[in-house]
């Protein structure tokens, strides 16, 4: 069943196609050329009779060196039946549309991206009448971008990272910078670069850590999204208003980075960060939070 986390990682590229090339060239080292034009195109396969055929993302690249077709396809987990549906997309569009496609995979599971990116070959030994090889996006290529400035160069990529390293143990460092980097685009593409990630994030601690996160961010009190937070909130206080509410969202992000983290939180520092209502504050121990060893860490020099 196709689920909202399936969805944001192939619907990033829809939102900001030249993402997919940089991707290709500088996660993949692919020489893909760089492209003057890209446009999405109808992801429907189906023929007059046989079963319906679906791609996730098709986009057209139109390149000095020639048009491609940029299949993209977002994978759960290993399903045997794409080796059959894989070679037939990309036979089809080529029929189709006369140019070259390029299967791209993208995952969060490194099991998964292992099993993607083995050549699909049809023939017998010694002779391959036709042979497949996907470009597999994942966990184990795509970079950990825990730096903020960094996350702001690009911002797509940014994302790209949180999705496919969500599930992993610096998920925090790279939430924490891409919250940082939101700020810095347009409140439009942030909603919808939240919406994304708060689609992907199966961990409950990480998707309950970029809901914190995401409290402090004013815009993102008027995305559709916000209502589902607002809701969680108001159990927890937060409609005391909206300074005190930053103030103990943020206090609630910290202690919760600590504890996701695996850290042991002692009641006397468990008392002073939910306590204090200085915002600066708070976010500083929120970077301290990221990367101490020690919950008294936080404190350091103060």
């Amino acid at each position: 069943m196709v689920g909202p986390s399936h969805e944001a990682l192939h619907r990033i590229f829809q939102k900001d196609p030249a993402l997919l090339t940089r991707a290709l060239q500088k996660v993949l080292h692919v020489p893909f050329p760089e492209p003057r034009e890209i446009a999405a195109l109808n992801v429907d396969l189906t023929e007059i009779e046989p079963v319906e055929r679906r791609v996730d993302t098709l986009l057209r690249a139109e390149t000095d060196e020639g048009t491609y077709l940029l299949v993209v396809e977002s994978q759960g987990k290993a399903d045997d039946r794409k080796r059959g549906s894989w070679p037939y997309y990309l036979s089809y569009l080529y029929e189709k549309y006369r140019c070259e496609p390029v299967l791209i995979v993208i995952t969060q599971s490194s099991a998964t991206a292992k099993w993607a990116a083995r050549p699909i070959r049809f023939g017998f030994t010694g002779w391959d009448s036709l042979t497949v090889r996907p470009l597999v996006l994942g966990p184990d290529n795509v970079p950990v971008i825990a730096d903020e400035r960094q996350a702001e160069r690009d911002v797509p990529l940014a994302v790209l990272s949180a999705m496919t390293h969500g599930r992993g143990p610096q998920a925090p460092a790279i939430l924490e910078s891409l919250a940082s980097a939101l700020r810095t685009i347009d409140p439009d593409s942030a909603a919808v670069f939240v919406q994304f990630i708060d689609s992907c994030l199966a961990d409950p601690q990480a998707k309950q850590m970029w809901r914190d996160l995401m409290t402090a961010i004013q815009y993102f009190w008027r995305h559709p999204l916000a209502e589902q937070v607002r809701e969680e909130g108001r159990e927890q206080g937060l409609e005391q208003g909206l300074e005190q509410g930053k103030a103990e969202a943020k206090a609630e992000m910290v202690l919760h980075i600590l504890e996701w983290r695996g850290i042991p939180v002692p009641d006397t520092v468990r008392r002073r960060v939910e306590t204090c209502t200085d915002l600066d504050q708070l976010e500083a121990w929120a970077q301290r939070a990221v990367h101490a060893t020690d919950a008294a860490e936080l404190f350091a020099g103060e």
